[in-house]
């Protein structure tokens, strides 16, 4: 806090994820326009006005690594002036939100703030909370901000891959790493049982930053069916996250498919970092309340997508 005309000015600095840079700036209110939903639809009369929020504004030199329909960042950690928080604290809305990252820039996916409940187009009668299977999510400390959970074991056809050093806590959960990182002990484990499982798929020359490529017709793909083992990540709490074909492998071009993990080296802060290529079309359900993460598993193989909600709004009476 600094004095200036003899107003105290809170200085902030907001931060760019994708260009890791920050700008000098101040600490502020405004008013937030935020749209209901029943579910199913947006709904134009359970539309919230005038929560005023603390934000920070940012210089437009700090947005210029984003697309031009970006115009800023919303915090959804467990600090108290993240989004999500906030929300909770002025309206006593539930300590909740999930999160549905699409595969493809040409769909929409969805976030949704509260308790629920979900709903997408291809079954209007599932709420998806009733497939979620669950695990406790970690925090080490309360100036831990991010999101981590507990992994007992990786395995690729039932054989299990050796996680050395893996204390619980050491795997997080990142909308800004694009593809899972791994310390390089676990990576090279987990690239040589899937090699191995793959043993009869024509391997290509290697595709940066990927070291373990395949022939692209011989892999399968979401329409056709993947011809590749699943990777079952066994949470803390014993239930499986399945990663499947669509959210294992990479299509580069030119007729090569690989496994889309990163070597992250020996000096990684967390062992493993699961990035965005593997959270698409995963129903994620963060209970903060209860410290508990919700998770579906690849929605594709349930016949719907992240991008299936309706976003076509509703008038309620």
């Amino acid at each position: 806090m600094t004095n200036k005309y003899s107003c105290k000015i809170c200085a902030v600095t907001p931060f760019n994820p994708i260009s890791k840079s920050c700008k000098l700036s101040q600490l502020t209110t405004d008013l937030l326009l935020m749209e209901g939903t029943n579910g199913h639809n947006p709904s134009t009369d359970k539309s919230t006005y005038g929560i005023e929020f603390v934000v920070s504004c940012a210089p437009s030199s700090l947005l210029r690594s984003f697309s031009p329909y970006v115009g800023g960042v919303s915090a959804f950690s467990w600090s108290t002036l993240a989004f999500p928080r906030q929300l909770h604290n002025h309206i006593d809305m539930a300590d909740k939100f999930a999160l549905c990252l699409p595969s493809s820039s040409k769909d929409s996916g969805v976030t949704f703030l509260g308790e629920g409940p979900f709903y997408f187009t291809s079954f209007p009668n599932l709420d998806l909370r009733s497939i979620l299977s669950y695990t406790p999510m970690v925090r080490e400390d309360k100036k831990s901000l991010g999101y981590y959970i507990g992994i007992k074991k990786i395995s690729i056809k039932g054989i299990s891959i050796p996680l050395p050093s893996l204390k619980s806590g050491s795997v997080k959960l990142s909308t800004v790493t694009l593809y899972t990182t791994l310390r390089s002990d676990i990576y090279e484990a987990l690239v040589s049982s899937f090699s191995m499982a793959t043993k009869n798929i024509p391997r290509l020359k290697a595709v940066q930053p990927f070291s373990l490529c395949l022939k692209s017709s011989a892999v399968g793909s979401v329409r056709k069916g993947f011809h590749v083992p699943k990777i079952d990540l066994e949470m803390e709490s014993g239930k499986n996250w399945t990663i499947s074909g669509d959210n294992s492998m990479k299509r580069v071009g030119n007729g090569t498919t690989c496994l889309a993990f990163i070597d992250g080296g020996l000096k990684m802060k967390e062992a493993i970092v699961i990035g965005t290529f593997q959270m698409e079309n995963n129903f994620l359900f963060f209970d903060l309340g209860n410290q508990k993460l919700g998770f579906s598993s690849s929605l594709l193989s349930r016949g719907t997508s992240c991008g299936s909600f309706n976003f076509t709004y509703v008038l309620e009476h």
